[in-house]
């Protein structure tokens, strides 16, 4: 067993990025390294690598401070094949009562997903596998009955259909960005009904008017995107968690009225993800 099943803990329910986090997924950045430069982060870094023992000090006080906000945080293994296995967002995302596991968009993290699937089905939880290659979490992003999908080197047109045939019920928006960034979710996360952060020079005029038409957009710097500015992780109740170099993000929230934790995981960012990456939540009330 990967963890002890919980009684009565065996229904998974998410309905958007800013729900109450209640128990969400993490894996440890045990073996952590840049072993070829995906990203302009990766690339930047590559040289000096990651320091895995604190990457582990970085990542253990995040897990604390997620507990000291009532989450239950649940800790996948590390295996030393997998890297990159600390952004557990990319192997699955949560819609409903569903946890979705992810066709993984290169070589380096194929098999990860299986380590997902074999914790679904310890602890009974409704799940699907998207077979179509291919789509990852951190291309996913929900709100209500939107689903914002972006088209990256990961993540097939052809993957979103399939998702869309799975979920008719949900309007599946398609989000072409520019190809240097990796996922989605480092260019635009949605924070509330109403409220997104949003890097605008990786879309086109026409992607952000179609943001704007259901979004309030908080402008994040070509400096704070490239330390993953948007890729903060809401949890409920107008808090949000953010990297404390990011301080003109992290300034802007807190006018805007949100509870800003910050959260030193520098070392992780070397790799190209923030706290969006690093979790992935299982229920959000």
């Amino acid at each position: 067993m990967l963890m002890e099943r919980k009684e009565n803990h065996n229904q998974a329910g998410c309905q958007n990025e800013f729900g109450a986090l209640e128990r969400v997924l993490v894996c440890p950045p045990a073996f952590m390294k840049i072993e070829e430069a995906i990203n302009e982060t990766q690339k930047h870094f590559l040289k000096d690598n990651i320091d895995r023992e604190k990457a582990m000090e970085q990542h253990r006080n995040f897990i604390q401070m997620l507990h000291e906000h009532g989450a239950d945080v649940v800790q996948l293994p590390p295996l030393a094949m997998y890297p990159e296995q600390v952004f557990t967002r990319d192997i699955g995302f949560t819609i409903g009562d569903t946890v979705y596991i992810s066709t993984m968009g290169t070589d380096m993290r194929s098999g990860e997903d299986d380590i997902l699937k074999e914790w679904l089905q310890e602890s009974e939880l409704k799940h699907k596998k998207i077979s179509t290659p291919s789509i990852e979490g951190g291309d996913v992003i929900t709100d209500g009955k939107k689903i914002w999908v972006g088209i990256s080197s990961r993540t097939t047109e052809e993957a979103v259909e399939e998702l869309r045939e799975l979920l008719p019920e949900h309007e599946m928006i398609s989000v072409p960005f520019d190809s240097q960034y990796l996922h989605l979710d480092c260019l635009f996360n949605i924070i509330s009904p109403q409220e997104a952060l949003i890097y605008k020079p990786a879309f086109s005029q026409e992607m952000i008017e179609k943001f704007e038409a259901h979004y309030d957009l908080t402008d994040v710097t070509d400096e704070e995107q490239f330390t993953m500015g948007p890729n903060v992780l809401s949890i409920g109740q107008d808090k949000i968690f953010s990297l404390p170099v990011n301080q003109d993000i992290n300034k802007k929230l807190r006018r805007a009225g949100y509870d800003v934790i910050e959260c030193d995981i520098s070392e992780i960012i070397k790799s190209g993800g923030s706290f969006r990456c690093c979790t992935l939540p299982i229920n959000r009330n």
